[in-house]
């Protein structure tokens, strides 16, 4: 089974501009968009994806994604 930022990254295409999901969607909560958006810094590291663009909160403990747009590129 994929996790809902692979789908999401394996149903853009290649070059496109994307932004991981929030209302609608399983990364509602905070803390699961957080660890969706670690996954496509993953790939980024992997060469697969590019982070294009994210806001941090870190009013927190710990600083927490909010928002990221990255870009397929293979």
């Amino acid at each position: 089974m994929t996790s809902i930022a692979m789908n999401v990254f394996l149903d853009s295409s290649p070059g496109e501009l994307v932004d991981l999901p929030h209302a609608g969607s399983g990364l509602e909560h905070p803390l699961v968009f957080d660890s969706a958006a670690q996954e496509i810094h993953r790939l980024a590291a992997e060469g697969r994806a590019e982070v294009v663009q994210q806001r941090v909160d870190r009013s927190g403990d710990d600083p927490i994604i909010r928002d990221l747009r990255f870009r397929r590129l293979v």
